[in-house]
């Protein structure tokens, strides 16, 4: 399993550029969101909630050894797997990390231009959280 960023992002374009076309990359962008880990109640606070999405979002981030870790979960399939991109590629890193990240991989994928409208704004809430969260911690 990749570990730097660069490789971790170089794996999900490989991964997503793998199919032909956008119903089998949905597929297995929902399939990655079936294998989040359950995110335990407590933290489906409305401090954790995600504002700017269509459907419920919910993201808890700690950090443990100057490094940010993250639990996320959604009620909606294609927002789950869009998650589990972004904690594939953001959780375990360190603040300086995330917020000096290019995403790469929304653009080398075409994964931006597929989404629907109000998805891409999710998406883009989801990150600008993240990122929020990392910059406090510099």
């Amino acid at each position: 399993m990749p570990t730097n960023i660069d490789e971790v992002q170089a794996d999900l374009i490989k991964r997503l550029n793998y199919f032909e076309n956008w119903k089998d990359r949905y597929k297995y962008i929902i399939d990655m969101g079936k294998q989040l880990a359950p995110m335990p109640e407590e933290y489906k606070t409305e401090a954790n909630r995600i504002h700017g999405c269509q459907s419920q979002v919910w993201i808890q981030i700690e950090e443990r050894d100057g490094r940010l870790y993250m639990q996320a979960t959604s009620d909606a399939a294609i927002v789950a797997g869009l998650i589990a991109v972004l904690l594939r590629v953001y959780s375990g890193r360190t603040p300086e990390e995330i917020i000096n990240m290019p995403l790469d991989f929304l653009s080398q994928t075409g994964l931006l231009q597929h989404l629907s409208p109000n998805r891409s704004t999710g998406l883009y809430h989801m990150i600008k959280r993240i990122q929020a969260e990392a910059q406090a911690r510099v």
